[in-house]
C-alpha cells in the first residue's frame, strides 16, 4: 500500500459525450500538506474534488484514498470513505435556520445509526466533541446563536468546525474564501493552516486569489483544460508560469 493520504494516476472524466473534463491527471498528497489548486473556471477543479469523495465517478484511471480505489468502491463503501474528507465551499453550505452546534453536529450524522441520525439524536460526548470544536474556531460563545445571523466569516468558522466534528482527514475546498473580505480570509486561511500543523490534516484548496495561495500554500497545483500544467513549489509560481495556467 502506498504511504500517500491520495494517489491519483492517469485520472480522467467527461460528462456524457462532453469534452474531457479532467485528462490524464496525476497527483498524490501526504498527510498535512496544504495544496492549493488554482485554474480558470472550467478547468475541472471542481470536478477533480468531486472525483475525491466520490460524488462523481470518473471516466478511466485511478483514484486511491487511504490506499482503496475510491471509484472501485460500491456507494455504502464511499460513505465510510466520506466520513473522512470534508468539504468546505464558497456558499457555506449551512442549514441557516439551524444554530451553530446543530451546524456542527451534522458531521457526527456519518458515525449515527440510521434511526438517530434521521432524528438528529446526538450522543453527550458527540455534543461535547462539537462544542470543543466551536471553541476552537473561536465561536464559543455562538454555540446557540442561528446561522443566518452570522458573518461569511463567522459561517465559514462554522463550516471549519463541522469539518473537525466530523473527524475529517483530508479537507477538500472549493473557492472556501471567494466571498470573504481581505482579513477574514487570512483569519480563515490561519485556522486552516493550524489543523494541517496540528492534526495533520491534508487541505487541497480550489482556490481563485493567487496572492492567498502563494502565502497559504507551500504546493501549488494548476489545472488548464483539465490537464495539470503545473505541480510545484508556491516559490516556482512565477508570473509566466500564471499566464500559461490563465491564458
Amino acid at each position: 500500500m502506498d504511504s500517500k493520504i491520495l494517489q491519483i494516476s492517469d485520472l480522467t472524466h467527461r460528462y456524457g459525450r462532453g469534452a474531457p473534463v479532467l485528462q490524464g491527471l496525476n497527483l498524490s498528497a501526504d498527510a498535512g500538506e496544504i495544496i492549493g489548486l488554482i485554474g480558470l473556471s472550467g478547468a475541472g477543479k471542481s470536478t477533480l474534488l468531486r472525483c475525491i469523495n466520490g460524488l462523481v465517478t470518473p471516466t478511466g484511471g485511478t483514484l486511491e484514498v487511504f490506499g482503496e480505489n475510491v471509484p472501485k468502491l460500491r456507494e455504502k463503501e464511499r460513505r465510510r470513505i466520506r466520513r473522512r474528507i470534508g468539504m468546505i465551499f464558497q456558499e457555506f453550505n449551512l442549514v441557516d435556520r439551524l444554530t451553530v452546534i446543530k451546524n456542527v453536529l451534522v458531521g457526527r450524522l456519518g458515525y449515527t445509526n440510521t434511526i438517530s441520525s434521521c432524528l438528529q439524536i446526538f450522543t453527550r460526548s458527540d455534543i461535547a466533541l462539537a462544542r470543543d470544536c466551536i471553541a476552537q474556531v473561536g465561536l464559543a460563545d455562538y454555540e446557540n446563536v442561528v446561522v443566518r445571523n452570522l458573518s461569511g466569516g463567522q459561517k465559514q468558522r462554522v463550516a471549519i468546525a463541522r469539518t473537525m466534528a466530523q473527524g475529517a482527514e483530508i479537507i477538500l475546498g472549493d473557492e472556501a474564501t471567494a466571498n470573504l473580505d481581505v482579513r477574514t480570509t487570512d483569519s480563515v486561511m490561519e485556522l486552516l493552516q493550524e489543523l494541517a500543523h496540528k492534526n495533520k490534516t491534508t487541505l487541497l484548496l480550489s482556490m481563485h486569489n493567487l496572492d492567498v495561495a502563494r502565502r497559504y500554500c507551500p504546493r501549488i497545483v494548476g489545472l488548464k483544460h483539465g490537464i495539470l500544467t503545473f505541480d510545484g513549489a508556491s516559490s516556482a509560481l512565477t508570473d509566466d508560469v500564471v499566464t500559461e495556467i490563465l491564458e
